[in-house]
Formats: C-alpha cells, sequence, structure tokens
C-alpha cells in the first residue's frame, strides 16, 4: 500500500491494482474531490461488516437482496479521534430469528472490528529517498 501527494490535501492511495483517493471538505481548506481518511476508516468498518454478513447470508442459503450497511460517526477532541462509530444493518426479509445471534456474532467479527477492540501495534518510520533516518532525530 502506498500513499501518495497529489496536490493541496489531495492524496492518491494505491492497494495492489487499485487507486482511491483521500482529500478533505471545501470548509476544511480542501478540494473534496474524495472522502475524507476519517470517512474510509469508517467506511472500512461498514464495508467489512457487510462483507462478513453477506458471506454468512449465502452460506446459509439465505437472501442477499437489499443488504446493506449504514454507519455514522462522532469526532472527539484531545486528541483529535473518532469517538463512535454507529453500524446499522439493513437486512433482507426472510431471515429466521434463530440465526439473528449468529449473524450479529459473526457482523462483530469482522477483521477491521477485531482491529479496533484489539488495537494493533503502528510502527512510525522515517526515511528521505531511499535512506532510512533516526525517527528520534529532531523530535
Amino acid at each position: 500500500m502506498r500513499v501518495a501527494h497529489v496536490e493541496q490535501d489531495r492524496f492518491d492511495i494505491t492497494i495492489r491494482q487499485h487507486t482511491l483517493g483521500v482529500d478533505q471538505p471545501r470548509a476544511d481548506g480542501g478540494s473534496d474531490t474524495a472522502p475524507t481518511p476519517t470517512e474510509l476508516f469508517v467506511a472500512s468498518l461498514a464495508s467489512c461488516v457487510a462483507f462478513y454478513v453477506r458471506r454468512f447470508l449465502d452460506r446459509h442459503g439465505l437472501s442477499t437482496e437489499g443488504l446493506a450497511v449504514d454507519a455514522s460517526y462522532s469526532m472527539a477532541s484531545g486528541p483529535a479521534r473518532v469517538d463512535r462509530i454507529g453500524i446499522v444493518l439493513q437486512l433482507p426479509e426472510g431471515i429466521p430469528e434463530d440465526r439473528i445471534p449468529a449473524l450479529m456474532a459473526v457482523a462483530t467479527h469482522c477483521t477491521v472490528h477485531n482491529s479496533l477492540v484489539e488495537a494493533p501495534e503502528v510502527q512510525f518510520d522515517l526515511e528521505v529517498g531511499e535512506r532510512p533516518l533516526d525517527s528520534a532525530v529532531g523530535m
């Protein structure tokens, strides 16, 4: 995965053969050409939930017609962060009630949700060109 600066607040993200963009809204100084990184973060969770639920429905021979996931979030400050994510699963008609607990278990254990619950270690390294820098220098 690589994130490269395009112009102003616009960056392109290359993942395998796919390219996505991120930007900031005009009100925040961007050009509003793409979602914000925070919106992609929340969308990552929502799409992971959708993927896992679709697989569950398919595995149990249940319809996926109309399956959708709506996501909302709120921000906190000090430090700036997402402090709440709301996920609403729009399920197809006809799912047996006895399948709902298993479906929720699957939805709440998608890879992205698991990574939020058990936070990964994040390591930052610095390079100038191809030359690594000691991350403590200048900090």
